[in-house]
């Protein structure tokens, strides 16, 4: 069964892209090529029982297990030894990343307490979109019960366009809700 959002991004959003662009082939339109969810411990490291959680709660929101990310550098001032664990991180590509992105866009976005656009300055230079959450209450997913630590994540959107402006038209057709002050 295809996402949803894919068949949008199939059926209306590569025609926009072609004619905005003059693309001379199909295989030239920008495409999503993956998304990484990373979520660095930070004060919670020392605790083991914390990446169990952490790993549990990524992977009802992704839909895909994670991995644990360790650290490759010891740094006292943080009571850090190398090879330590410091975060949670998962790679989504396929249809398991077109659902989690609809499920973004539609569902986690809005609930964003005082929300009011992403802002387009979160763009590299090289057409990828980095945004970051607070909390992961937004999620429908997560039960508030057993949620024992609040803590947010970083999601990174890897495209595969040139420039940030095919980015953006790319992701605002998908329904990505940018802030109306920053487009031009």
């Amino acid at each position: 069964m295809t996402q949803r959002l894919k068949e949008v991004y199939l059926n209306t959003v590569i025609p926009t892209l072609q004619n905005k662009f003059a693309y001379g082939n199909v295989n030239e339109v920008p495409v999503v090529s993956k998304i990484v969810v990373n979520r660095g411990l930070g004060k919670f490291v020392q605790n083991s029982k914390s990446f169990d959680n952490f790993l549990d709660e990524l992977s009802i929101i992704t839909g895909q297990r994670g991995t644990i990310t360790y650290s490759k550098k010891a740094i006292a001032n943080f009571k850090l030894r190398r090879g330590s664990p410091i975060g949670v991180s998962v790679t989504l590509r396929g249809e398991k990343m077109y659902a989690f992105l609809d499920r973004l866009i539609n569902l986690a976005l809005p609930r964003v307490r005082d929300f009011r656009g992403l802002n387009l300055e979160s763009f590299d230079g090289f057409g990828n979109f980095s945004l970051g959450l607070n909390e992961q209450l937004m999620f429908p997913e997560v039960d508030y019960d057993k949620i024992t630590n609040i803590c947010g994540m970083d999601i990174s959107i890897v495209l595969t366009s040139k420039t940030n402006e095919e980015s953006v038209v790319l992701l605002s057709e998908l329904g990505f809700p940018f802030s109306s002050n920053n487009i031009s």
